[in-house]
């Protein structure tokens, strides 16, 4: 009778380790993805910053084009 109520919790047991594993596994997918997301936001950050440098470089020639066609010519 011993045996088999222990042989019976050693089948709960390892079922119930196989779905911890499982979900053990999930969550580390979910980890990994999560990590990814937050990686690709810091590129995407970093690419709209550099845009935003390079935006401001040209508006600032711009300016400098414009500010120079408003000065008459020196002679």
């Amino acid at each position: 009778v011993n045996q088999r109520k222990l042989d019976h919790e050693v089948k709960t047991l390892q079922v119930q380790a196989a779905q911890f594993a499982k979900q053990t596994g999930q969550w580390i997918t979910m980890v990994e993805n999560f990590n990814q997301a937050l990686k690709e936001i810091g590129d995407v950050e970093n690419w709209a910053r550099s845009i935003e440098m390079d935006m401001r470089t040209i508006a600032t020639a711009l300016e400098y084009v414009y500010k120079g066609q408003l000065q008459p010519p020196c002679s």
